[in-house]
C-alpha cells in the first residue's frame, strides 16, 4: 500500500465514541488554553476551484446538501455557538483505519478516502486531502464542496483558509476527542492571529447529532491473546521496559492511546477496526499498576486471565477522563505523547493539575513534593514496537511466503481467465484474490481494501472499486493490484503492475524507470542513524531524469501482525521525519508513476532493515541495508531491457531465483508451472 504523504499543515485527527455517562463535565464549552509557538506566517490570499468545475458533480449546482444544512443549523444553538466546524478523518486514537461508526467525515462529505479533513462554515464547505486521493475526491464530492489539494502550490491549509474567510472574533468548533493535542494547539495558535477562538465541544459531536439512529453500532467483538511464539516477549517484560523509561525520564505514569501500541504492549489483538487487528481501549501504566480501559463485552475469560497474570487491571472505556483527573490529584508526573493523545485528555489533565496545584498553594507551609506535572514526549512504545524481535521477524517471513503462494495461484488464475476472454471486473478480481488468501493457514483478513485498478483507474492512487462503479480488467492497458493480508503471525503489503496484452513503449519505459527506483532502494547501503528521507531520492532519480515523479512517499513502516502503516520510520521526500532506520524495522519499497486518465504503475515489496556486510567501518559505525520479505514475480514483459544496467538485470534475475526457491515448495500443478515460467532469467547482453 503506497506510503502516505506527510503534510505541512497540521495532521488533524478524528473520531471516537463519546465519553459521556460517568464523566463529570469540566465545561460544556472549553476554550483551549495552550502555549503559543512561533510559526512562519503565510499569506491568506488564496483561490481554489470548486469540485463542480473539475468534473461532473453528483448533485445539482445550487442544491444544498441536507447534511450540510442540518449541520449549519446547529451552529446557532446556545450550547454550540460556532461559526465553523472541523471534521477530521481519524478516531480519538489517531487510527488510520476506523470502525464504521466513527466514519463521520465520510458520512458528511461522501468522500471515502482514508485521509482528509472537512471544514464547514455558515457559507462554505471544503475538503482537504493529499495526492493519493485527488481523483477519487473529484468523483465523490458533490457541488457543495470545494476540493483542496493539499501540498499543491497556492492551496491553503485549513487554518489559513479559516483566517482568510472568517472575520475577527469568529469561533471555530472541534470535537477535542478527535484531535491530537498538538494538532489542536497548532490550529489554535494559527487562527488566533486573526483573533479567532478555538472552541472544544466536548460533550457531543455535531456530526453525530445529524447522523442519529442511522449511525452504525460500535464494535463489540471479543479481543484475543496474541501467542507468545508470535509476540516474542511477554507482557511483564514489555511493561518493565516501559516503567524503566518512566523512571529514567522522571515520570510516574503514562497514557497510551494508540491502539496498535496497546495491542503490542499487552500481547493482545482484536477486530474492532477493519484491516487492523486492534481493539478500542486506553492504557495507563504507572510504576506499580497498569489499567486497561475497555468495553467489558470484549473481555473473554482467556483475556481476563491473561491480563490478571500480567498485572493489568480493567476499567470501563468511558472512565478514562475521571481517571486522568485522579492522576493529577495523586500528584502524577504524567508522560503524554501529545502528537497522538487527544486534546480532551490533555486538557482535562492540565485543568486538574491547575486545580490541585492551587489547593496546595493555598495551604500554609506546604512542603509537598507531589505536585502534578506533564512530560511532553514521544511515546517510548512507538520505537520499541517498530524494532521487531526475532519471533516477530520469523512470523513476518513465514506469513509472506504463504501470502506469496496465494498470489502465485491468483496470478496463474487471472492470466488464464483473461486469456480465455472471460469478463472480470475489478471487484471480481479483488474478491477472487481474497478467496486464494483465505485458503492460507493463519489468514484473518485483508490488511487494507484491495486497490484493483485497470487502466485509468490505476492512476487513482488509493482507488477502491465498487460493484456500482468499476471497470472490466482487459488486455488493452495496465492493471495495478495493491493488496495485503493480516495473518496470525504477520502482515503483508504488496503491489504488482501487469499487462495482459502488449504494453506500449511509453508504458514499458515508465515501468522500467519505476523498477530502477525500486532496485535502487532495495540495494541501498547506508550508515546507521540515517533517516529514511535521505534514501527517497534513490527511488525517484530515474523518473526525474525524464521529468516524471509521483505524489506519495516511497516507504512506510509495517507492523508485525499489526497495522499495515506503522511509524515512526518512513522513506519520503518530506524531510520532517528524522527517525533513523534501525536494524529490525520493516519498511515498504514502493515507487510508482501515475498518468491521469490513462494508467498507473507501482512496484512494492516489504523490506527488513538489517546490518550490511561491508568491508569497512568508517567512523567506527555500523552500516545497514535491506533484506527482502516479499517474493512474487515482477512481470518482465513490461521491462525495457535497454534502460537497465547489467547490475539491474542481475538484480531482477537473482530476485526471481529467490522467488522460485522460496515459494515453489508451497505450490503444485498449474500454479507451480506459472511460477516457473515467470521466474526464468533474462538474458544478459
Amino acid at each position: 500500500m503506497e506510503a502516505a504523504l506527510s503534510f505541512s499543515s497540521p495532521p488533524l485527527s478524528f473520531l471516537l465514541a463519546r465519553r459521556r455517562s460517568s464523566i463529570p463535565p469540566l465545561r460544556r464549552l472549553l476554550t483551549l488554553s495552550l502555549p503559543i509557538r512561533r510559526r512562519v506566517h503565510v499569506s491568506a490570499s488564496f483561490s481554489a476551484r470548486p469540485s463542480s468545475e473539475l468534473r461532473r458533480g453528483n448533485s445539482r449546482r445550487g442544491e444544498e446538501d441536507e447534511k450540510l444544512s442540518s449541520l449549519r443549523k446547529m451552529f446557532s444553538r446556545q450550547d454550540v455557538a460556532v461559526d465553523a466546524y472541523i471534521v477530521p478523518s481519524q478516531d480519538a486514537h489517531q487510527s488510520e483505519f476506523i470502525a464504521e461508526c466513527f466514519t463521520r467525515r465520510a458520512f458528511l462529505t461522501g468522500f471515502t478516502g482514508s485521509a482528509g479533513t472537512a471544514v464547514v462554515t455558515k457559507e462554505k464547505a471544503a475538503l482537504w486531502t493529499d495526492g493519493r486521493y485527488f481523483l477519487q475526491a473529484e468523483k465523490q464530492l458533490n457541488n457543495n464542496w470545494t476540493l483542496m489539494r493539499s501540498g499543491t502550490n497556492g492551496v491553503p491549509s485549513t487554518s489559513e483558509w479559516l483566517t482568510d474567510i472568517l472575520p475577527s472574533g469568529a469561533r471555530v468548533g472541534i470535537d477535542p476527542f478527535l484531535f491530537s493535542f498538538d494538532a489542536a494547539e497548532e490550529l489554535k495558535q494559527e487562527i488566533s492571529k486573526k483573533n479567532q477562538e478555538l472552541i472544544l465541544l466536548k460533550d457531543f459531536n455535531l456530526v453525530d447529532e445529524i447522523w442519529k439512529d442511522m449511525k452504525p453500532k460500535p464494535p463489540s467483538e471479543p479481543a484475543r491473546v496474541h501467542d507468545m511464539k508470535h509476540a516474542g516477549a511477554d507482557v511483564a517484560s514489555k511493561l518493565s521496559y516501559l516503567r524503566s523509561q518512566l523512571s529514567e525520564n522522571g515520570s510516574s505514569a503514562i497514557v497510551v492511546s494508540m491502539l496498535d501500541e496497546i495491542a503490542w504492549l499487552l500481547n493482545m489483538r482484536g477486530s474492532d477496526v477493519p484491516h487492523s487487528p486492534v481493539f478500542y481501549a486506553y492504557l495507563i501504566v504507572e510504576m506499580e499498576r497498569a489499567t486497561l480501559f475497555i468495553d467489558n463485552k470484549k473481555i473473554t475469560q482467556e483475556v481476563s486471565d491473561h491480563l490478571k497474570n500480567s498485572g493489568v487491571e480493567l476499567k470501563p472505556y468511558e472512565s478514562i477522563l475521571p481517571e486522568i483527573e485522579s492522576l493529577a490529584e495523586k500528584g502524577a508526573k504524567l508522560w503524554l505523547d501529545t502528537s497522538t493523545v487527544n486534546a480532551a485528555i490533555v486538557s482535562v489533565f492540565r485543568t486538574a493539575c491547575a486545580r490541585y496545584t492551587n489547593k496546595l498553594n493555598n495551604k500554609t507551609n506546604n512542603q509537598s513534593s507531589y505536585e502534578p506535572d506533564i512530560l511532553y514526549k514521544v511515546s517510548p512504545v512507538t520505537l520499541a514496537k517498530a524494532v521487531k524481535n526475532n519471533a516477530e521477524i520469523d512470523g513476518m517471513k513465514n506469513a509472506h511466503l504463504r501470502d506469496a503462494a496465494a498470489l502465485a495461484e491468483f496470478w496463474c488464475w487471472i492470466e488464464k481467465e483473461i486469456g480465455n476472454n472471460i469478463k472480470l471486473s475489478e471487484v471480481d478480481v479483488a474478491d477472487k484474490l481474497l478467496e486464494f488468501r483465505q485458503k492460507q493457514e493463519g489468514f484473518i483478513e485483508t490488511s487494507f481494501d484491495t486497490i484493483s485498478g485497470y487502466g485509468a483507474n490505476g492512476a487513482i492512487i488509493h482507488y477502491c472499486p465498487t460493484t456500482e462503479d468499476c471497470s472490466l480488467v482487459e488486455k488493452k492497458s495496465l492493471f495495478l493490484l495493491d493488496s495485503g493480508g493480516q495473518y496470525i503471525d504477520g502482515t503483508t503489503d504488496i503491489t504488482r503492475t501487469v499487462h495482459f496484452g502488449q504494453p506500449s513503449i511509453r508504458q514499458k519505459d515508465c515501468f522500467t524507470r519505476v523498477l530502477q527506483g525500486h532496485i535502487a532502494i532495495d540495494q541501498a547501503v547506508f550508515p546507521e542513524r540515517t533517516p529514511g528521507f535521505v534514501l527517497d531520492v534513490l527511488a525517484r532519480s530515474s523518473l526525474w531524469k525524464v521529468g516524471l515523479d509521483y505524489r506519495h512517499g516511497t516507504g512506510h513502516g509495517v507492523g508485525a501482525a499489526l497495522n499495515v502503516h506503522e511509524g515512526p520510520q518512513s522513506i519520503s521526500f518530506r524531510f520532517g521525519n528524522f527517525t533513523s532506520l534501525q536494524t529490525g524495522m520493516i519498511v515498504s519499497n514502493e515507487p510508482g508513476y501515475y498518468e491521469d486518465n490513462s494508467f498507473g504503475i507501482r512496484i512494492e515489496n516489504l523490506l527488513l532493515v538489517k546490518e550490511a556486510d561491508v568491508p569497512n567501518s568508517f567512523g567506527g559505525i555500523e552500516y545497514l541495508g535491506f533484506e527482502k520479505l516479499t517474493f512474487v514475480p515482477i512481470q518482465t514483459k513490461l521491462v525495457n531491457l535497454s534502460l537497465l544496467s547489467h547490475g539491474e538485470i542481475k538484480w531482477l534475475n537473482d530476485y526471481h531465483e529467490q522467488v522460485w526457491e522460496k515459494v515453489s515448495p508451497l505450490l503444485k500443478g498449474e500454479a507451480l508451472e506459472w511460477l516457473w515460467k515467470n521466474t526464468r532469467p533474462l538474458t544478459l547482453n
